[in-house]
């Protein structure tokens, strides 16, 4: 009996499903964070010069967060998109390093995972 060397399409369908639901989530908190970062903050506070200088110095360092984790949103996001065109091309869950398929288990938890356990660790020791 030969090795499986790529998923069903029943199961290419399952885990399109997991990834549309988490790329549904990912795009909505995107947009919040991109909202929150437009947002002026006009809050009507003391505007003293000192107090100004405080709370843009703390504006900023919130508006750099919320710019970090935007972006770490929207690479999550692309990372989704591209296990959908994986799953098209029907390449999804066969690891880029070793060829062999990936776990569904590590697919389940990591639906856009490329890599498996084992390519992975050997990697970062290498």
């Amino acid at each position: 009996m030969s090795e499986k060397t790529r998923y069903s399409d029943s199961e290419l369908e399952f885990f399109r499903e997991i990834i549309l639901n988490k790329l549904g989530k990912a795009r909505e908190e995107f947009l919040y964070y991109q909202e929150q970062l437009m947002n002026d903050n006009n809050s009507g506070a003391d505007t003293s010069s000192e107090y100004l200088t405080l709370e843009d110095g703390s504006a900023s360092s919130e508006r750099e967060k919320l710019s970090q984790i935007a972006g770490r949103q929207k690479k999550f996001i692309d990372h989704l998109e591209n296990a959908l065109i994986r799953i098209q091309n029907k390449t999804y869950g066969v690891c880029r390093e070793t060829g062999k398929l990936i776990p569904k288990e590590r697919l389940i938890a990591v639906p856009h995972a490329t890599l498996s356990v084992e390519a992975k660790n050997s990697k970062n020791r290498g």
